[in-house]
């Protein structure tokens, strides 16, 4: 992860992040998000990566988190807000899904998912 990115790995920010159901569903991806307004937040981007499952077998899964890493690395340190805290999920299709089409639905997602006026967001694949 690039500097001032850094990663979710505790389940209970995880928990935290999906209990504020701010989210955007994309083709190649589920985005959720959440402000962190812990005492230590110093105006950075947290990110956490998680796949169920139904997308395949632990091979499967672990390529999916691969890309999603990859996607994350190029476009959360450009286009995140500094405080917030991300969490990609993998889908089916991130698999199959050209990359520069789940840089798109990564770069979409952020978008939606951090509009002020949008406070619950459910977008549709």
């Amino acid at each position: 992860m690039p500097i001032g990115v850094e990663r979710l790995k505790k389940r209970a920010d995880f928990l935290r992040v999906a209990s504020v159901r701010r989210k955007w569903a994309a083709p190649g991806l589920v985005l959720q998000a959440a402000c962190d307004t812990a005492e230590q937040n110093t105006g950075r981007v947290r990110v956490g990566f998680t796949v169920t499952k139904k997308v395949g077998n632990s091979v499967i899964r672990n390529r999916v988190k691969r890309r999603l890493r990859a996607v994350a690395q190029d476009v959360i340190p450009g286009h995140a807000i500094p405080g917030w805290d991300y969490v990609l999920i993998g889908r089916q299709m991130t698999i199959n899904r050209d990359f520069r089409d789940l840089q798109t639905d990564l770069r979409t997602a952020l978008k939606k998912v951090t509009s002020p006026q949008n406070k619950k967001i459910r977008g549709q694949s």
